[in-house]
């Protein structure tokens, strides 16, 4: 049964911490690719949508992984075809007016499954693999943001997501945001975390996640300061402006232990060094003492995640999450036992993430 209290609460609170009406913004962020981002945002919108949440998903990656995942072929040839079409069905068609002389299109969200004709609790603003071209226009209105004249059009194209995000919770009564992006430090990225209320890290076993937190702290850190200078700036502004928060509700390992190349005893000493690269690097946290291991990590460390095996292309193959599998799937024997695995882990994980944004805004 859905969390009804819980759900309104997430409403309530956000009202108060923010002094605006406005739906949790949730990214899933690290610029290393490669550690199951678009995975994890899939499966999870899919467990809170099961849960009884209203969820909106928003897919901020060029490359659209999570939009491909969504939806079939077929329907995406005619959300990526047609242009001539004057609703405003993936996140560049919202967006792309302002790169003229126009303004924000609301947007006409996808339900999943799509096309359905009794809507479920999932929703989809999906990708477009020319978002990449939105990338120069923001980066150009980034130092207009700190200008003398006019300031409503560097603040509408910067905000521009947030803009389209609110205004597609607004049409389905949303109580979560899921967002996600591309694995870097650009300028679409920016924007993105600047609508972001709450962020969740993924992770892998290896040197190149433990750089990428080392990457990612600074970063986030220079785009909050550098976004509430805008905001100084724009004292009285013609519409809402997100907090920026970009606040970190912990990390989610990849589980590393079978049919890898590289010995177990490595994989387990990057694995382990997961928690103080964490608290150090994205929360400034010096002193310690740090965790041996994620999985003493109650603070941080959201969950482990399994790799699920042959459970990932038969999940593929029939267009719905693991815990969807059924045995007219392939789901039989240990597989079915795996599928109710997962539900558990993922049901888990996603109250476990509710209950984080929940007490970091009472």
């Amino acid at each position: 049964m859905p969390d009804a209290a819980g759900i309104q609460q997430l409403r309530i609170d956000d009202a108060r911490r923010g002094g605006k009406m406005g739906v949790p913004v949730l990214t899933f962020f690290n610029n290393k690719g490669g550690v199951g981002k678009t995975s994890l945002v899939y499966h999870l919108a899919w467990m809170l949508s099961d849960m009884g949440y209203q969820v909106l998903a928003c897919d901020l990656d060029p490359q659209a992984n999570l939009t491909a995942a969504l939806l079939d072929e077929d329907y995406l040839e005619t959300l990526w075809g047609g242009r001539s079409d004057s609703s405003a069905k993936t996140i560049l068609q919202c967006i792309q007016p302002l790169t003229r002389t126009g303004d924000i299109q609301k947007p006409t969200l996808t339900r999943i499954p799509e096309p359905s004709l009794i809507p479920g609790n999932l929703a989809l603003i999906p990708g477009d693999l020319g978002l990449a071209g939105f990338e120069d226009t923001l980066s150009s209105e980034w130092p207009n943001a700190l200008g003398s004249s006019e300031l409503y059009r560097p603040f509408r194209i910067l905000t521009a997501f947030s803009t389209v995000m609110q205004s597609g919770a607004a049409q389905m009564n949303a109580d979560v945001i899921l967002t996600d992006v591309g694995p870097n430090l650009g300028a679409i990225n920016r924007s993105a975390l600047i609508a972001t209320d709450y962020i969740v890290v993924p992770l892998g076993a290896d040197l190149f996640s433990l750089q990428g937190l080392r990457y990612l702290c600074p970063t986030l850190n220079q785009w909050r300061r550098d976004w509430q200078q805008r905001k100084n700036n724009w004292t009285q502004p013609d519409f809402p402006l997100p907090d920026g928060r970009m606040q970190p509700v912990g990390y989610v390992m990849q589980q590393h232990g079978f049919r890898l190349t590289r010995p177990i005893r490595a994989l387990n000493e990057w694995f382990n060094r997961m928690p103080e690269e964490y608290a150090r690097n994205l929360l400034g946290n010096e002193e310690g003492p740090y965790p041996a291991t994620p999985a003493e990590d109650e603070a941080h460390a959201l969950a482990t995640v399994k790799h699920y095996r042959s459970l990932v292309p038969m999940a593929q193959e029939a267009r719905k999450p693991i815990f969807h599998l059924t045995a007219a799937d392939g789901a039989i024997g240990s597989h079915a036992a795996a599928t109710n695995d997962a539900r558990q882990d993922f049901k888990d994980l996603a109250k476990k993430i509710i209950q984080r944004i929940k007490s970091d805004s009472a």
